[in-house]
């Protein structure tokens, strides 16, 4: 079983389906486990795999995945030992789906460019 396939195991274990807090959960894990950029890796792979399994590899976006990686761990870095619970109480905006229309223009995020790779913010840039 991959690293992603028990990060996935271990979010489902208490969810009834996988919706924006269960994948910011999921990137809380990995980011524990891997390191942000080992992170950035494991969370894009794996979305990516699970959208083309699931016959819709168009809805895969390499800016978004690596962004929420990025703001979730620039968050983590604050708080280390927090819990998930700790860290999105104390940081509500990770689980505001919104949240990286703070950061990018909406036609930017729709790109070809940035569902394929990584584009810079365009309207601030990310704390840190």
């Amino acid at each position: 079983m991959s690293t992603f396939d028990e990060l996935m195991r271990e979010v489902m274990a208490t969810a009834d389906r996988f919706g924006h807090r269960e994948h910011v959960r999921l990137t809380w894990l990995a980011v524990r486990r891997c390191g942000t950029a080992g992170a950035v890796e494991l969370i894009s792979d794996g979305i990516q795999q699970t959208a083309r399994y699931a016959g819709v590899p168009q809805k895969y976006n390499a800016t978004v995945s690596r962004a929420w990686v990025e703001l979730t761990a620039y968050h983590m870095d604050e708080e280390p030992e927090a819990s998930f619970e700790e860290l999105v109480t104390h940081n509500p905006g990770l689980l505001d789906k919104r949240l990286l229309t703070h950061f990018y223009q909406s036609r930017t995020l729709a790109s070809p460019a940035a569902r394929t790779g990584w584009v810079q913010p365009d309207v601030r840039a990310f704390p840190g």
